[in-house]
C-alpha cells in the first residue's frame, strides 16, 4: 500500500486553506486530523464535513485540529464552508503534491470508466508529527466517531 503508514512521519506540507496557509510545522505541537476528499459538495463528502463539524467541540477537547484536503479551490471550500456552517479548516492541493504525498491519488473504476481521483482517507497525527493511526477507503458512516476515540486517545497519553 501506498503511503504513509503508522508509526512513519508524516509528510510535511505547506497548503492554501480558506482562512490563510495551513502548514504541518505550524500544527506541530498539536494532533492533526487530515481528510483527504474526492470533492466539495457532494453527498459523501459533505455528509463527511458536517460530521467533522457536528464534532469539532471534541475534537477541541482533545487537542485535535481538523484539515480536510481536496484539489479544490480556496474559492470553492469557502463557498462550501459557507453553504453547510463548516467547521473543519478546508486546504486546496490544486497540483495534488501533498495528495500523492500521501498516497491517497489513486484509480478509480465508476460504471465501468477507469479514472485518477482522490480515495476517501484520513491520518490522525500525533503532537510530534508522526502517523497514529491511518484509514484508506473510508465509508463515511461511523467514521468520525471512530477518529474521534483515536484523537482522544491520543489527548490521553
Amino acid at each position: 500500500m501506498d503511503g504513509p503508514q503508522a508509526g512513519d512521519s508524516a509528510p510535511d506540507f505547506s497548503l492554501e486553506g480558506d482562512g490563510g496557509p495551513v502548514t504541518l510545522a505550524g500544527l506541530r505541537g498539536k494532533a492533526v486530523v487530515l481528510y483527504f476528499y474526492p470533492k466539495d459538495d457532494t453527498s459523501g463528502c459533505t455528509a463527511e464535513a458536517k460530521g467533522f463539524s457536528e464534532m469539532a467541540a471534541d475534537f477541541a477537547r482533545a487537542g485535535a485540529v481538523v484539515v480536510g484536503v481536496s484539489k479544490d479551490t480556496v474559492a470553492s471550500h469557502a463557498k462550501f464552508r459557507a453553504k453547510y456552517a463548516l467547521e473543519p479548516v478546508l486546504a486546496s492541493d490544486p497540483d495534488g503534491k501533498v495528495v500523492e504525498a500521501y498516497g491517497v491519488w489513486v484509480e478509480k473504476s465508476l460504471y465501468g470508466r477507469k479514472y485518477m481521483g482522490i480515495e476517501r482517507a484520513t491520518f490522525l497525527i500525533d503532537r510530534s508529527g508522526a502517523i497514529a493511526k491511518a484509514w484508506r477507503r473510508v465509508r463515511v458512516a461511523g467514521h468520525v466517531n471512530e477518529v474521534l476515540a483515536a484523537a482522544q486517545s491520543l489527548a490521553e497519553v
